[in-house]
This record gives structure tokens, sequence and C-alpha cells, in this order.
């Protein structure tokens, strides 16, 4: 592999593994965590509530044991558009192109151990897409109006950064276009956030601090004002030689005021997860602030999103797919690549290889295109 390769890959393969280790703490507190493993959880383990099938509060879905979750199975399907198109996304893509794959394309879901259609698998901020589009027919730009906001569209934009390597101000652009078709409000600029920040992991000498400095930079109301609040505790918290299993309260406590979901996450209030100006959705924020905790390490950035808890495996997606954009494939622990490919029947290597060679052929034509528009602007410019 050369570096677009190695940080491509690394990018879409860190998440989902991040996905996998994160989805089998997904909703459940610090401390539940740490009474039910005995600890921190320090790789892959198996489901919370043995009875998965039929236990409550949960949703009937095996989680755990390596098992990527919804947020892999958008990802992999956005890298499916992309390879078809060969091009920059827009909404009418995912209204003429996600949504058929969403809703028709047969795959192995892992968490229900058999093969179907995505639509039988997605939440329903994500079902929200097929309802609007596919039999709503409500223009793509604007389907994410009404939707509850959350990170239902932020969770699978990594593509997107890969698609735009080393430009985060177009990675922006493109994911705030492609997330108006599912999300509004700050879950939309989520997402663009998100995907300009994996942009910028693939500029050459890239760091946290300029990822963090690319998000503050794109970001807009509540969510610039998360991710500041969450980074400069952890970078507190870094100094202080505190270990990101050991950060799940303060870095909450940062995120606390962003947050509209509320302390218990399964039980979320009437405010919960409505548009606002001053809000954000807590998964970036806080995938960002163990980034910085961890000084970009991928292991515990990862590790420290799964024992954070909530919405873990968006956190840890986030986080998987920033460090391993980062540092490259290798960073992502070749055991957990394995065995997450493994239990989940994917090929890691694929998406990343996919997303490499199509950021390739929309980098020449966006070069193409720039030399037209400045030969039609000389001319233009010139003429008496």
């Amino acid at each position: 592999m050369d570096a677009l390769e190695r940080k491509a890959v690394g990018a879409l393969a860190g998440a989902a593994v991040g996905d996998a280790l994160g989805g089998a703490t997904e909703g459940w507190s610090p401390a539940q965590i740490r009474e039910r493993h005995g600890g921190p959880v320090r790789g892959i383990v198996g489901p919370f509530l043995p009875d998965w099938r039929t236990a409550r509060p949960a949703s009937p879905y095996h989680k755990g044991d390596g098992h990527v979750t919804d947020d892999t199975l958008m990802t992999n399907l956005l890298v499916r558009v992309y390879a078809d198109k060969r091009d920059h996304l827009d909404a009418y893509d995912v209204a003429e192109r996600l949504v058929p794959l969403i809703n028709g394309e047969v795959v192995w879901i892992p968490e229900l151990e058999r093969e179907t259609v995505p639509l039988i698998r997605l939440f329903l901020a994500e079902k929200w897409l097929v309802t609007r589009l596919h039999y709503g027919h409500v223009d793509p730009r604007e389907a994410g109006v009404g939707n509850v906001v959350n990170c239902g569209a932020a969770m699978y934009c990594a593509p997107i950064g890969v698609a735009n390597a080393a430009n985060p101000a177009a990675a922006y652009a493109e994911a705030i276009e492609v997330a108006g078709a599912h999300q509004s409000s700050y879950g939309r600029e989520a997402a663009g956030v998100f995907a300009a920040a994996v942009a910028a992991a693939f500029r050459p000498g890239a760091t946290v601090t300029g990822l963090v400095d690319t998000a503050l930079a794109l970001a807009h109301d509540g969510t610039r004002a998360a991710i500041e609040a969450v980074c400069e505790r952890a970078a507190k918290l870094a100094t202080a030689g505190v270990p990101c299993d050991d950060a799940s309260a303060p870095l909450r406590a940062a995120m606390e005021p962003f947050d509209t979901v509320g302390p218990e996450y399964r039980n979320p209030g009437l405010g919960a997860r409505r548009p606002s100006r001053l809000h954000a959705i807590e998964e970036l924020p806080l995938a960002l602030g163990m980034l910085v905790l961890a000084g970009g390490d991928y292991t515990d950035a990862v590790l420290g999103g799964v024992n954070y808890g909530r919405d873990s495996d968006s956190i840890a997606t986030m986080a998987g797919a920033l460090s391993g954009a980062l540092h490259g494939v290798d960073a992502v622990p070749a055991e957990w690549r394995e065995a997450v490919g493994t239990a989940s029947r994917l090929d890691l290597a694929a998406s990343g290889l996919t997303m490499a060679a199509v950021a390739r052929e929309i980098h020449a034509a966006d070069q193409r295109r720039r030399t037209e528009a400045a030969e039609a602007f000389a001319a233009v410019a010139a003429e008496a």
C-alpha cells in the first residue's frame, strides 16, 4: 500500500473496529461497564446482556463479539455509492443511489446473524431516509428537516473525508450537502465537521492539534463550542496524566451543557434531539477529546470511547476513523482487525482501498475542472 491507501484503509478499518468494540458497551454507564467486565474493557468482549435476544432495556441485537453495528453498515453502503459514481456526492445521490441500497441490497447483518436488507437493522433516524425519500419523494436537499437530531448522518461520513483527502473545507461542504438528506441542525453540522477532520488527517505531517484546529475553524454554533470545551478539558487531563479510561466523568461534564439527551441515555427528556444552534451531538466532541487525551494513539482513544458508554459505538467509530487516518492502518491492532473481520464477515481493507482509488479519480477530475474554469475566466477577463 502507498501512503494514501494506508490512511484510507486506516480510516475505514479503524472506524469499523471502533464500532465493533463500542457496540458491546453502547447505552451503559462507565460504572455499569466496569461492574459487568470487572474493570475497563480492554478489547473485544461479549454482549453486555447474555440473553441479548429478549433482554430489556436493550435492542434485540447481538452486540459485542466483534460484530459491527449500523455505523459500519451505513459507511460501507456510502462507499458503494462512491464506487458507483466515482465523483463527488450530493443529496440527490442519497435519494437515487444510497436509499435503493438501504431498501433493497441484501447483506450480512452481524448483529442479526443473518442476511437481509440494511433497512431491517437501521435505527429510526436512518429509516427516515427511506420514508422521506423513497415513499415521500421529498426534495433530497431538505429531507433531513424534521428528523430527530442525532449522530445518524455523522457516523458514516468518514468516506467523504477520504474522497476529499487533504482538503477539509471541501469535505465539510460535501458532507453538509449529503447530510441534508438525512439530518438538520447540529446533526448535519457534525457530519460536516467530522468529514473535514478525517480529510485533515491526510495532510502530510498532520497532528491531533491540527485536526482539532481544523474542526474549530469550520464548525459553527454549539458544535464548535462543544468541541472547544471538551478538547480543552481533555488537554488539561492529558497534562495531569489522566488515562482515557478514567476521563469519562470530567469529559461528560464538559459536554453536558451542549447535550440534549440528558443524563439518562436510555430515557431522554422532551427536549432531546431537537434542532438548536446552542447544542451539539455528544459523539464527535467526545471522539476528538479522547483523541487529544490519547495523544492520537488508536488503542487508547478507541478504548476511551468504549468505556465512556452511552453512544460508545459511534464515539469509538469516529475516534477510530480519525486515528486510523492520522497514522495509517498499522495503528489499528492487527488482532482486532482480524477478529472483527472474521466475526462480521467483512474484508476490512476493501472499503479503504476502494475509497483511495475513488479519491484519486475525484482529485484528477477536480484538477481538470479547475483548469477549465481558470481558462474560461482568463478568457472572459481578457475580453475588451
